[in-house]
């Protein structure tokens, strides 16, 4: 075989063509690279973002670019939100589903002490109950694509001592989560 068929073959085993995807949190950050990248190998996604006017604007971004990309406003550690969320990509992808991106945390930087009550339910309900729930919710999009994957943006924070203590046990909590 000719390097050029080699290389073409190698690169074809990537393209995502006909493949769908949910990324949380992709306005911003990793979330925002890890849509483009899914896009640029040709995924179709939809992403989601507390901010309208800042997914507006990545929205309008990617369509200069060409990509396949849908957004909606949703804040995560709200279930109903989740619930419509789902309800949208469920919608949009025929009740299909290939890529689940849990990607949506919050990480402040504040002394153990001062942590408040609110502070852990914020954490709790953003990094990990979030993460949770949306794996329940998709799990049928996901079987029913017989392609399903689910990826937890996770951090070191969460097996290795940061000084993020909150930070890091919400997060170390996705490392168990998996679906049967």
């Amino acid at each position: 075989m000719a390097q050029a068929d080699c290389n073409s073959s190698r690169d074809n085993r990537w393209l995502l063509n006909g493949m769908t995807a949910l990324v949380t949190g992709g306005s911003k950050g990793l979330g925002h690279a890890v849509v483009e990248e899914l896009a640029g190998l040709g995924a179709t996604i939809h992403t989601c973002a507390r901010t309208e006017p800042v997914l507006n604007e990545c929205l309008q971004e990617w369509k200069m670019k060409g990509f396949k990309v849908t957004g909606s406003v949703c804040d995560v550690t709200s279930r109903t939100e989740r619930e419509k969320l789902m309800s949208t990509v469920s919608s949009q992808f025929d009740g299909k589903l290939n890529i689940l991106v849990n990607n949506v945390g919050i990480l402040y930087f504040q002394r153990t002490i001062d942590v408040t009550p609110e502070d852990i339910s914020l954490y709790l309900s953003t990094n990990f109950e979030s993460a949770y729930h949306l794996c329940q919710l998709a799990h049928p999009l996901l079987k029913n694509s017989g392609a399903g994957n689910i990826v937890f943006m996770s951090s070191v924070s969460g097996v290795v001592s940061v000084s993020v203590s909150l930070y890091g046990a919400t997060k170390g909590t996705q490392f168990n989560v998996f679906l049967i």
